[in-house]
């Protein structure tokens, strides 16, 4: 909670800041983006290593092959990187760009799974 409670107040004082600076700098008030988005994910990587551990833990306690859970870690980093970027495309005024951003995260996260998609045709094989 308190992670998540630095990252918004993070995000809220650059909010206001950029838009502070957007009138007269955009390009300062874009960096400023960057930046901000750079430090909230240093944030929250205690967040995700806090979730990689219980991910290790469940995958011990199931006895189920780690292949089944990475892909889902993919996706969602996937996810998450793409609408991020593309939030960033959006700000900067490249909405092409943005649209690019989503469909490359989209095709990532299907290449990401099909690991998963690959283990459930397995099954169905050797129920046939």
């Amino acid at each position: 909670m308190e992670t998540l409670c630095k990252a918004v107040g993070l995000c809220l004082v650059t909010a206001a800041a950029a838009t502070l600076l957007k009138r007269d700098e955009p390009v300062f008030a874009l960096l400023l983006s960057l930046a901000a988005v750079l430090t909230g994910g240093a944030l929250l990587l205690s967040a995700a290593t806090a979730a990689s551990a219980l991910g290790d833990e469940l995958i011990a306690l199931t006895g189920l092959s780690p292949t089944l859970f990475t892909p889902l870690l993919k996706v969602t980093a996937a996810a998450l990187i793409t609408r991020v970027a593309s939030a960033l495309c959006a700000d900067a005024g490249q909405n092409a760009l943005a649209r690019v951003t989503e469909a490359a995260g989209a095709f990532c996260a299907i290449g990401c799974a099909l690991p998963l998609l690959q283990a459930v045709l397995d099954l169905i094989r050797g129920w046939l």
